[in-house]
Protein backbone atom coordinates (compact mmCIF):
# COMPACT_ATOMS: atom_id res chain seq x y z
CA UNK A 1 0.00 0.00 0.00
CA UNK A 2 1.24 3.43 -0.90
CA UNK A 3 0.41 6.19 1.58
CA UNK A 4 1.26 9.81 0.82
CA UNK A 5 0.42 13.13 2.39
CA UNK A 6 0.76 16.83 1.77
CA UNK A 7 4.10 18.24 2.91
CA UNK A 8 2.34 19.94 5.84
CA UNK A 9 1.84 16.53 7.47
CA UNK A 10 4.92 15.80 9.53
CA UNK A 11 6.74 12.45 9.45
CA UNK A 12 5.37 11.28 12.81
CA UNK A 13 1.77 12.10 11.86
CA UNK A 14 2.27 10.47 8.46
CA UNK A 15 3.57 7.29 10.10
CA UNK A 16 0.45 7.11 12.29
CA UNK A 17 -1.87 7.84 9.35
CA UNK A 18 -0.09 5.23 7.21
CA UNK A 19 -0.46 2.59 9.94
CA UNK A 20 -4.16 3.46 10.27
CA UNK A 21 -4.67 3.16 6.51
CA UNK A 22 -2.97 -0.24 6.42
CA UNK A 23 -5.01 -1.49 9.37
CA UNK A 24 -8.39 -0.33 8.09
CA UNK A 25 -7.93 -1.24 4.42
CA UNK A 26 -6.58 -4.68 5.38
CA UNK A 27 -9.52 -5.23 7.72
CA UNK A 28 -12.01 -4.33 4.98
CA UNK A 29 -10.38 -6.69 2.50
CA UNK A 30 -10.22 -9.50 5.07
CA UNK A 31 -13.82 -9.05 6.25
CA UNK A 32 -15.04 -8.85 2.66
CA UNK A 33 -13.16 -12.08 1.89
CA UNK A 34 -11.26 -10.33 -0.87
CA UNK A 35 -8.94 -13.08 -2.07
CA UNK A 36 -5.80 -11.41 -3.31
CA UNK A 37 -2.41 -11.39 -1.70
CA UNK A 38 -1.32 -8.71 -4.17
CA UNK A 39 -4.14 -6.21 -3.58
CA UNK A 40 -2.94 -2.62 -3.83
CA UNK A 41 -4.62 0.57 -2.70
CA UNK A 42 -3.03 3.99 -2.59
CA UNK A 43 -4.05 6.56 0.00
CA UNK A 44 -3.41 10.29 -0.20
CA UNK A 45 -4.02 12.51 2.81
CA UNK A 46 -4.53 16.07 1.61
CA UNK A 47 -6.20 19.39 2.34
CA UNK A 48 -9.53 20.96 1.36
CA UNK A 49 -8.00 22.93 -1.51
CA UNK A 50 -6.71 19.89 -3.36
CA UNK A 51 -9.72 17.65 -2.69
CA UNK A 52 -11.98 20.51 -3.88
CA UNK A 53 -10.14 20.50 -7.20
CA UNK A 54 -10.60 16.73 -7.52
CA UNK A 55 -14.23 16.94 -6.46
CA UNK A 56 -14.97 19.51 -9.17
CA UNK A 57 -12.99 17.70 -11.85
CA UNK A 58 -14.33 14.19 -11.27
CA UNK A 59 -17.76 14.72 -9.70
CA UNK A 60 -18.70 18.19 -10.95
CA UNK A 61 -19.27 19.29 -7.35
CA UNK A 62 -17.79 22.53 -6.04
CA UNK A 63 -16.16 22.61 -2.64
CA UNK A 64 -14.39 20.13 -0.43
CA UNK A 65 -15.56 16.67 0.50
CA UNK A 66 -14.24 14.32 3.14
CA UNK A 67 -13.13 11.41 0.95
CA UNK A 68 -12.98 10.39 -2.69
CA UNK A 69 -12.33 6.94 -4.09
CA UNK A 70 -11.25 6.08 -7.59
CA UNK A 71 -11.89 2.43 -8.37
CA UNK A 72 -9.75 0.87 -11.07
CA UNK A 73 -11.61 -2.43 -11.24
CA UNK A 74 -15.17 -1.36 -11.98
CA UNK A 75 -17.00 -4.01 -14.04
CA UNK A 76 -13.72 -5.83 -14.65
CA UNK A 77 -15.31 -9.22 -13.95
CA UNK A 78 -17.50 -8.76 -17.00
CA UNK A 79 -14.48 -8.22 -19.24
CA UNK A 80 -13.29 -11.78 -18.76
CA UNK A 81 -9.81 -10.68 -17.76
CA UNK A 82 -7.68 -13.27 -15.99
CA UNK A 83 -5.36 -11.78 -13.36
CA UNK A 84 -1.68 -12.53 -13.95
CA UNK A 85 0.10 -14.34 -11.17
CA UNK A 86 2.39 -12.18 -9.01
CA UNK A 87 1.10 -8.97 -10.61
CA UNK A 88 -0.34 -6.24 -8.40
CA UNK A 89 -4.11 -6.35 -8.04
CA UNK A 90 -4.65 -2.58 -8.13
CA UNK A 91 -8.02 -1.74 -6.59
CA UNK A 92 -7.74 2.03 -6.78
CA UNK A 93 -6.98 5.26 -4.98
CA UNK A 94 -8.39 6.89 -1.86
CA UNK A 95 -8.05 10.63 -1.16
CA UNK A 96 -8.88 11.93 2.34
CA UNK A 97 -9.13 15.60 3.29
CA UNK A 98 -7.64 15.85 6.77
CA UNK A 99 -9.16 19.33 7.18
CA UNK A 100 -12.70 18.12 6.49
CA UNK A 101 -12.11 14.99 8.57
CA UNK A 102 -11.00 17.14 11.51
CA UNK A 103 -14.11 19.35 11.28
CA UNK A 104 -16.39 16.32 11.08
CA UNK A 105 -14.64 14.61 13.99
CA UNK A 106 -15.07 17.71 16.14
CA UNK A 107 -18.74 18.10 15.14
CA UNK A 108 -19.46 14.45 15.92
CA UNK A 109 -17.31 14.42 19.07
CA UNK A 110 -15.02 11.72 17.73
CA UNK A 111 -11.28 11.55 17.50
CA UNK A 112 -9.61 12.34 14.21
CA UNK A 113 -8.42 8.72 14.14
CA UNK A 114 -12.02 7.46 14.38
CA UNK A 115 -13.19 9.78 11.61
CA UNK A 116 -10.31 8.92 9.28
CA UNK A 117 -10.88 5.20 9.94
CA UNK A 118 -14.54 5.63 8.95
CA UNK A 119 -13.55 7.46 5.76
CA UNK A 120 -10.98 4.79 4.86
CA UNK A 121 -13.50 1.98 5.44
CA UNK A 122 -16.11 3.86 3.42
CA UNK A 123 -13.77 4.47 0.49
CA UNK A 124 -12.41 0.92 0.48
CA UNK A 125 -15.95 -0.44 0.34
CA UNK A 126 -16.52 1.82 -2.69
CA UNK A 127 -13.41 0.32 -4.31
CA UNK A 128 -15.00 -3.11 -3.82
CA UNK A 129 -18.25 -2.05 -5.48
CA UNK A 130 -20.41 -0.86 -2.59
CA UNK A 131 -22.50 2.25 -3.14
CA UNK A 132 -25.06 4.33 -1.28
CA UNK A 133 -27.05 5.80 -4.17
CA UNK A 134 -30.24 4.07 -2.98
CA UNK A 135 -31.61 3.71 0.57
CA UNK A 136 -31.24 -0.08 0.59
CA UNK A 137 -27.64 0.07 -0.60
CA UNK A 138 -26.88 2.83 1.89
CA UNK A 139 -28.21 0.74 4.78
CA UNK A 140 -26.02 -2.20 3.76
CA UNK A 141 -22.93 -0.02 3.36
CA UNK A 142 -23.41 1.85 6.63
CA UNK A 143 -23.94 -1.42 8.52
CA UNK A 144 -20.78 -2.88 7.01
CA UNK A 145 -18.77 0.24 7.90
CA UNK A 146 -19.89 -0.11 11.50
CA UNK A 147 -18.86 -3.78 11.59
CA UNK A 148 -15.44 -2.93 10.19
CA UNK A 149 -14.86 -0.11 12.68
CA UNK A 150 -15.80 -2.46 15.54
CA UNK A 151 -13.34 -5.02 14.20
CA UNK A 152 -10.47 -2.50 14.32
CA UNK A 153 -11.59 -1.10 17.67
CA UNK A 154 -12.54 2.35 16.39
CA UNK A 155 -16.34 2.24 16.48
Amino acid sequence: MDVMADPDVGPEALAKLAALAREVVSAVLRLENYQSENAEVSVLYTDDKFISELNLRYRGVEGPTDVLSFALKEDEDQDGEVPLEDMPDVLGDIVVSLETAARQAEAERKTLEQEVALLLAHATLHLLGYDHDEPEKEAVMWKRQGEILKEVGLA
